[in-house]
């Protein structure tokens, strides 16, 4: 039996809801925007436009690599002042590495797609 009337329009109404939030807990997942910084020194560039972890903190003098495990190119392209200014480019397969020589917080994008691919790196000590 169906719901009729009101209680319908309400079931629609709350799993209309239900997916709304789901969708949007996913969108803010994939950018690393609220994500809590995972202690590591290596970063995944998996087969979803995206940097796993996104956001990684490590000690000053410490060396990040990033490893590109998608079918496509991608890039590390700091957008803080005092980091290389041109984009490190992997090809699938390809790492790049960078050593963070003094502390701060440092975001970055992949200049291809920067509106999916967003991360930062916090460097403390």
């Amino acid at each position: 039996m169906r719901p009729a009337g009101p209680a319908r329009r309400a079931a629609a109404v709350i799993a209309a809801a239900a997916l709304s939030l789901l969708l949007l807990g996913g969108c803010a997942s994939s950018s690393g925007a609220n994500a809590s910084p995972v202690a590591t020194t290596t970063v995944d560039l998996p087969k979803s436009y995206k940097f796993a972890p996104a956001a990684i903190v490590v000690q000053t003098g410490a060396t990040v690599t990033w490893t590109n495990n998608d079918n496509f190119s991608h890039s590390v392209a700091f957008l803080d002042g005092g980091l290389p200014g041109a984009p490190m480019v992997m090809n699938p397969g390809e790492s790049v590495t960078f050593t963070f020589d003094h502390s701060g917080t440092f975001h970055y994008q992949c200049h291809f797609h920067p509106q999916n691919m967003q991360g930062s790196v916090t460097v403390s000590g």
